[in-house]
């Protein structure tokens, strides 16, 4: 099977409607555990919410570092095997990951857990190349932005899910979500054609499976640096949400984890209508340069927000503003894809993708050591909300660092 000579349209939806499923399931297992994961490890561990902020952190680097080191790694494995066994392996190290995360009698299991999640989770590569295998190329931009659909709705729904089902108790959401990954493997043991033909494989090279090799770029495109080094700062502020959130909310305001799942559902709820419906009118009538400002002031708003919230409905409403700050992320990549060549686009994606799993590693154990420090009984000076504030700092200093170096007159002509 080829782009152009692709399976029948019936077993071509099929197999596409699959990769959509596990690309879902990859998200939702993301987003499941953050409304349970601190219950669980105050149980495991016999601290409180304060103390387990520093254990979630290094759980989150786990699953970010993992995805960095292994993302090119099974792109590559999956050109040289097809895509079909890649992804059963994914689904089930998926599955396992639920499961000893579910028994887990000491918070070392959850870190094997979150080591095989991060493995699995670098099947969206795969994934995204099978949607490339299986769809026409004039059908492919529609398919990618379902991909897209698939990943915004896992992270509405995923939160959600885990808070709901995390009244049952903090074990319950990883035994639904291994039953969801078990069905999914079963449905593509059986179902799932191999989108790769022999001949269309290559032999895996190590040089290729170097997660450092899209970085190693940047010297090849100097006019992008400042915008990726703003990214990176943008990044590292944006990462502190989903590491902090449930932790925070929960010491400041007695959250349960039906609470934290509906707040943050209600973020990815807002997020998907600011990517969807803003972003395209923002950027045509202010350009990219302008709308990176605006992007970034409100998001540095939102976080000024966050640490200072006397109350939930404030922080409620500074989700908003938080949201609204996203749009600066799709400004910052095209202002980079404008200051390229046709042919430096792959390696200039490649660039971001690694600056954001960079900022993945980074961000959540630094944030959630400084939310421990400050929210602790003997913290020098109590203050719960400094990894916003920080979050904050960090984003107004790539602003500035942006108005400094990125011409606005360019930027927007």
């Amino acid at each position: 099977m080829t782009a152009t000579d692709p399976e029948p349209a019936p077993r071509r939806r099929a197999a596409f409607g699959f990769v959509l499923v596990t690309l879902l399931l990859d998200t939702i297992g993301f987003g499941i555990i953050i409304p349970i994961i601190p219950g669980l490890i105050a149980e495991l561990t016999g601290g409180d919410v304060v103390d387990a902020a520093a254990w979630g952190g290094w759980l989150m680097f786990s699953y970010a570092f993992m995805q960095f080191l292994c993302a090119p790694v099974v792109g590559n494995l999956s050109d040289r095997f097809g895509r079909r066994p890649v992804l059963l392996v994914s689904l089930a190290a998926l599955g396992l990951d639920y499961v000893l995360m579910a028994l887990a009698p000491a918070v070392g299991w959850l870190f094997l857990g979150r080591v095989l999640a991060g493995m699995a989770g670098s099947s969206g590569t795969t994934a995204q190349a099978y949607v490339a295998d299986v769809t026409p190329a004039a059908d492919r931009a529609r398919a990618f932005g379902l991909v897209s659909a698939a990943w915004g709705f896992g992270f509405v729904i995923g939160p959600v899910l885990g808070g709901l089902l995390g009244e049952l108790g903090p074990r319950v959401p990883f035994w639904v979500a291994a039953g969801l990954a078990g069905t999914n493997f079963l449905y593509g043991l059986f179902v799932l054609p191999e989108s790769l033909p022999r001949e269309r494989r290559r032999p895996f090279a190590l040089a290729r499976a170097n997660p450092l090799g899209a970085l190693r770029r940047f010297r090849h495109v100097p006019t992008v640096l400042p915008v990726v080094a703003v990214y990176f700062l943008y990044m590292v502020g944006h990462d502190t949400n989903p590491a902090i959130w449930t932790y925070a909310t929960m010491d400041r305001f007695a959250w349960g984890p039906r609470e934290v799942g509906l707040s943050l559902g209600l973020v990815g709820v807002v997020s998907v209508i600011v990517m969807a419906g803003l972003v395209r009118p923002l950027i045509d009538r202010l350009g990219e340069g302008r709308t990176v400002v605006f992007g970034m002031s409100l998001m540095a708003a939102g976080f000024a927000g966050f640490a200072l919230a006397g109350n939930q409905w404030v922080m409620l409403a500074m989700i908003v503003p938080y949201c609204l700050g996203a749009v600066a992320s799709p400004a910052l990549r095209a202002l980079g894809a404008n200051r390229v060549g046709d042919d430096e686009q792959g390696a200039l994606q490649g660039v971001y993708a690694s600056t954001a799993s960079l900022s993945a590693i980074v961000s959540p154990p630094v944030m959630t050591a400084v939310f421990a420090f400050f929210a602790s009984s003997d913290a020098p000076v109590p203050f719960p909300g400094a990894p916003f504030l920080l979050a904050a700092v960090l984003t107004a200093l790539g602003l500035g660092a942006f108005r400094r170096t990125v011409a606005l007159r360019t930027a927007t002509a």
